[in-house]
């Protein structure tokens, strides 16, 4: 189906008492159970992928195969991402490093771990036929373009071991491109693309390589579309209209999205949800958060202040982060009053929005588990069915619902892979 606007459907759909809400839920599950969920972003720590602590145990983690099996979440795209660093030989062969223990841990998962439970896909069909074998489905995304280096050949290694997009940018510009966070003091290094960067464009496209354009700043996504022959993704975005944060697109952005033929995955992260429920609620729990990472011999930093943390103190704080988070949820939940989450409904007014906006068939669901994405009724893969229920809900048909979830990330999959079979 491509109706572009949920409204057009809901008339056809009178014959669903949307009141009764038991018939709405078990209607949702249905769908849910015959849908194939894909989500585009999910981080991941390689202490999870040892032959001792792994993901076929119910772990902290948001994602696991356990919270995955419960949820209903079939696909997940496992990222093999790398903060910013120098941009020197030592930094190149750091983050080179990095990027190859999280290639190395995804494949232990799918051929050693539990090559029972789940395999990796490289394109639609294997999605399809890994899928109706009753495993999950794991796929590769790279978040930041850095570990390439200045060797342009490790774009195809990368290819090579199973990633199907890659963002040139992260947190910081990069070798190849600005990233968004340029924003915040109007400093730019390569006012778009580097040169190093476009020849990539080029290379992914030959490969097959969807190209993620979450992170980079909006001119080097101009310059992105002009030089792609194939669409591209924002593999963990919102819409800026709704929540005004420079990872999310804007009505611009959204357009130039829809006349590339790509496809936005709308993130569940609070901050690019909604920024000021957001902020009310963090300005309140603070606090308690500090409180309790005291107790556990920890500090709390907010995002914002890891950027200053060396490499290993990141690490020792993202260890014990989802369990402060979790605790002090639990605390204030015991506070009358307390200002609340921002949860699925306000996420998916995002996906409203950008349906309405630019057609349905340009819009897809992420979380960024793991790297701080969840929303109240998201918070890990286990309540994945909490979407497809808000869906419903808001009068999406199953085949709308099938193109959300999936139908249409894997659309501009094989675009991009059919440009690829003809260079």
């Amino acid at each position: 189906m491509t109706t572009s606007c949920k409204n057009d459907v809901k008339s056809a759909d009178n014959s669903i008492d949307t009141n009764d809400s038991i018939n709405l839920v078990q209607r949702a599950k249905a769908i849910h159970e015959r849908v194939i969920t894909l989500d585009t972003h999910c981080d991941i720590n390689v202490k999870n992928f040892t032959d001792t602590i792994n993901y076929t145990q119910n772990l902290e983690s948001q994602v696991n195969l356990p919270k995955m099996k419960a949820g209903g979440l079939d696909v997940a795209w496992f990222i093999v991402y790398t903060g910013q660093d120098t941009l020197t030989d030592e930094g190149y062969k750091k983050a080179y490093d990095n990027a190859m223990s999280k290639f190395n841990a995804i494949h232990k998962l799918v051929e050693d771990i539990a090559p029972d439970q789940i395999e990796l896909a490289l394109n639609s069909n294997d999605v399809r036929r890994i899928h109706s074998s009753g495993k999950k489905v794991a796929m590769i995304g790279i978040e930041n373009g850095y570990p390439i280096g200045t060797d342009i050949s490790n774009v195809e290694k990368f290819y090579n071991l199973g990633a199907r997009y890659m963002s040139l940018s992260h947190n910081g510009h990069s070798q190849l491109c600005d990233s968004n966070t340029g924003e915040a003091d109007d400093v730019w290094l390569h006012d778009g693309l580097s040169d190093l960067g476009k020849e990539v464009i080029k290379e992914m496209n030959r490969l097959g390589m969807m190209i993620d354009v979450s992170h980079p700043s909006k001119e080097s996504m101009r310059q992105i579309i002009e030089l792609s022959e194939a669409p591209i993704i924002a593999s963990h975005s919102s819409a800026r209209a709704l929540c005004d944060h420079s990872r999310n697109l804007d009505d611009e952005q959204l357009q130039w999205m829809k006349e590339n033929g790509g496809v936005i995955q709308t993130v569940a992260f609070q901050a690019y949800t909604n920024k000021e429920k957001n902020d009310t609620r963090n300005e309140a729990i603070l606090a308690i958060r500090k409180d309790i990472a005291k107790s556990l011999g920890a500090t709390w930093y907010e995002w914002s202040e890891t950027k200053t943390l060396s490499e290993a103190d990141k690490n020792a704080f993202y260890d014990v982060r989802a369990k402060i988070v979790k605790l002090a949820d639990e605390k204030a939940s015991q506070i009358k009053d307390f200002p609340p989450k921002v949860n699925v409904s306000d996420f998916v007014d995002h996906i409203d929005y950008m349906v309405e906006k630019i057609g349905l068939k340009h819009v897809g669901i992420s979380s960024d588990f793991d790297g701080g994405g969840g929303v109240d009724g998201w918070s890990d893969a286990s309540e994945t069915f909490n979407v497809t229920l808000e869906l419903v809900k808001r009068g999406y048909t199953e085949d709308q619902i099938e193109q959300l979830w999936s139908g249409n990330l894997l659309r501009v999959l094989d675009e991009v892979q059919a440009v690829a079979t003809k260079s």
